[in-house]
């Protein structure tokens, strides 16, 4: 499922507890005082277990497709490369971000191949091959 409608469902669901804890606030304002303590503790518990899902399943993610890298310290990307080392070194400081790129990522992937190779399907900020 995609997350535009999770987040819309999202968006949702509090505007309209929002207005039924308001229109609860007029009628009774005990029980509006209650059902705001047992809503805030359900929508603590639901964000906690939100971010320990992204946190856990956001960490591996696929390589783009045709994306390769084969050789000692072969570095390939799919997308932009912050900062790079193959061979061991530490890699100069990476300069100012730049704007972001007009170009689009390679449509086909990218392949590094050989000793230290480094590929990148958009910008790549620093990089040292050790070389």
């Amino acid at each position: 499922m995609s997350a535009k409608p999770l987040m819309w469902t999202g968006v949702g669901l509090c505007a309209a507890g929002a207005v039924t804890l308001v229109v609860v606030a007029f009628l009774d304002l005990g029980r509006a005082d209650q059902a705001a303590s047992v809503t805030g503790a359900v929508a603590g518990l639901a964000g906690l277990a939100l971010a320990l899902v992204a946190g856990v399943g956001g960490a591996a993610r696929d390589p783009a497709p045709g994306t390769s890298a084969s050789g000692d310290g072969a570095i390939a990307a799919g997308g932009s490369i912050g900062t790079a080392s193959t061979g061991g070194t530490t890699p100069p400081p990476a300069p100012p971000a730049p704007p972001p790129s007009t170009s689009p990522s390679a449509p086909g992937g990218v392949s590094a191949s050989g000793k230290g190779s480094i590929a990148a399907g958009g910008d790549i900020g620093s990089a040292s091959t050790g070389t």
